[in-house]
Order: structure tokens, then sequence, then C-alpha cells
């Protein structure tokens, strides 16, 4: 069983990378950044208590309209913040990484408070204006007319609320490899993971 965790800010690339990975090696992937996203849709929608919906959460949840919305990014942020939301879904995340064949996790814990036995551990990142030009370019191509100086401040304020809260803040497990994308494109950033993910199932006994 492999157990990959990736961790990082914002559109550094990690959720890409991620399911990359799980397809490549047939492993389960979950974007923990939905669990969060789907508690803010449903509180935001139904002015439920943040903490209730954390704690009736349901996999249907995921697949709900939205999701990916500026304003749900800004609201799963602060939801994230709320102790007790992150206990209500440690216990979904740590089942999806213990089940049989492996799994692959991104979000801003996952090497640190999800899966801090993980088999391997990337922290993701990239320049601010570089995840800033990149969620703009997502936002242009969806037809919303964001300016870029929006976006940038709304990744700077990102960035300090998830670095910044007391319960499991946002930084790279102690034994992360870090993969800074700025510079890179996708196909050279998936060629640095391939050769980790394939250098640790080698020692694992995988077959080729």
């Amino acid at each position: 069983m492999t157990v990959i965790a990736i961790d990082g800010p914002a559109a550094a690339g990690k959720g890409t990378l991620a399911r990359t990975l799980a397809a490549q090696y047939g492993l389960a992937y979950l974007d923990t950044g939905l669990l969060y996203r789907a508690v803010a849709r449903r509180a935001r929608d139904t002015g439920a208590d943040p903490i209730a919906v954390a704690r009736d959460l349901k996999e249907d949840d995921l697949s709900a309209q939205g999701l990916r919305d500026a304003v749900i990014s800004q609201e799963a942020s602060r939801v994230s913040a709320i102790p007790e939301v992150r206990t209500a879904l440690t216990e979904f995340q740590v089942a999806f990484a213990g089940r049989p064949g492996g799994a692959v996790l991104d979000g801003r814990d996952i090497g640190t408070v999800i899966c801090p036995e993980a088999d391997l551990k990337l922290f993701v990142t990239a320049s601010v204006e570089a995840r800033a030009a990149r969620r703009h370019a997502e936002l242009v191509a969806a037809g919303f007319t964001d300016d870029f100086s929006s976006v940038l401040e709304e990744i700077q304020i990102r960035d300090a609320r998830d670095s910044g809260r007391a319960t499991a803040p946002l930084k790279p497990a102690a034994d992360a490899v870090t993969i800074d994308t700025s510079d890179l494109d996708i196909a050279e950033v998936r060629a640095r993971a391939f050769a980790l993910v394939d250098a640790l199932r080698q020692t694992q006994a995988y077959p080729a």
C-alpha cells in the first residue's frame, strides 16, 4: 500500500499533480479541500452551523455544484480555521487514506496531521504572483471578469489565513519534498514526482 500526501497553497498545482499520480499508479484520490468547500457551501446555502454540517457531511456533498467558485473558496478557508470542523472531517480523511491499495490525498495538513506516516510527502508551492496568474487565467476562461489585482489579493488573504490559523496551519512536513512549480510546466512537475514515487515503490518491492 502506498500513501502519498500532497500539501501546498492555493493554485500551486497540487490538485493537478495529485490526480495525475493517482491515475498513473492506480491509487484512490481525495481532494480534501472539497470537504471544506462542501461544508462551506451547505452552511452558506442553509444557514446551518458549519460544525454541524461537517459532522453530518456525506460523500454526495462532494459533487455539489459551485464548489470551485471564488466565494466558496474564501468561505472554505474560513471554515477550515474552525477547530471543531477540522476535527469532524479528520476521521473521514484518515479512513480514506487507510483504504486497501493506497491513496493520494492533497490539502494543507495532510503530511503534518492527517497522514504523518505517509510513504511520500510532497509540498507543492509557487510564488504568489505565479499562483495568482494561474487562478486569474482560470477565471477568465470560465467567463468571470475578476481583475488580476483582486485575484492576487484574495490569494494573499487566503495564504495568511491558512498559514496563520492556530489549528493545523499550512506548512511543509519536516520530511516533505518541496516542488516549486513557479517556473515549471506540468510535464516537468509530473516528471519530478514520478521519479520520487518510482524510487519509493522500488523500495516497497512493487512490480514494474
